[in-house]
């Protein structure tokens, strides 16, 4: 009877620990994304003391200086980003071609930066371009991974073709692994990047479109040879007469 309470005790306690966990994770995540920002834009950093400096003329304390220049910054995208929408997005990417692009090692570093933040811009092409995919290591008896594949172009290694696939990484999909496996190893999934992220987000916890049966035993199993056809009987002819 003692073990039988004791144990719908640690079974109703689990349940506790199990509905409270999905709100514990999603405060650890905000409680870091909060401190990386802080980090990054806070007001003991150099962009920090920016904002501070644009809402200095408007108040004395700098706290609440640091929190005005802020919103000034927030409102001044609005007129940016309408002035894009109108034309401006072609000068501007010209500007930053012959500036920033063009630019050793600060080139390279904002080429990945402006591909990150593609993938909030679904209108972008060469983002768009990457499409989810299933890797199966081994070519189809080993571990699946979900991944995106930023290009169908092979690359020859060794004399075999390869394909690129990036791996993210769980809940914060935004790095991740570069790597290049043969090309029968990646098979398309049934699913959108928007789908992929939020699998990802989840740890897991949101499955994936089932892959069709046929996929899979594409996977699995190379194409056998086609055997040579043969003529039916009626068709053979018959040997010529020697003389």
């Amino acid at each position: 009877m003692f073990k039988l309470s004791l144990k719908s005790i640690v079974a109703t306690w689990l349940t506790g620990l199990l509905a409270l966990l999905p709100l514990a994770l999603t405060m650890v995540v905000l409680a870091w994304i909060v401190s990386l920002l802080n980090n990054l834009i806070g007001p003991s950093t150099a962009i920090g003391r920016l904002f501070a400096a644009l809402g200095t003329p408007f108040a004395s304390n700098p706290f609440l200086a640091y929190l005005l220049g802020t919103l000034v910054l927030l409102v001044s995208l609005y007129p940016l980003g309408l002035a894009v929408k109108l034309g401006l997005r072609r000068p501007l990417g010209w500007l930053i071609d012959v500036t920033l692009r063009r630019t050793p090692l600060i080139g390279n570093f904002y080429n990945l930066a402006d591909r990150f933040v593609g993938l909030l811009d679904k209108k972008n092409t060469d983002i768009t371009s990457m499409r989810p995919v299933w890797c199966f290591f081994g070519g189809g008896d080993g571990v699946a991974v979900l991944a995106l594949q930023p290009t169908s172009e092979p690359v020859e290694l060794e004399g075999r073709p390869h394909l690129a696939i990036l791996v993210p990484t769980a809940p914060i999909p935004v790095g991740g692994g570069l790597l290049y496996v043969p090309a029968d190893w990646v098979k398309p999934a049934n699913m959108g990047v928007d789908a992929l992220t939020s699998i990802y987000v989840s740890m897991g916890l949101t499955p994936p479109p089932t892959l069709p049966s046929q996929s899979l035993a594409d996977a699995r199993e190379p194409e056998a040879p086609t055997a040579p056809e043969k003529l039916p009987k009626g068709s053979e002819q018959p040997p010529e007469p020697q003389p």
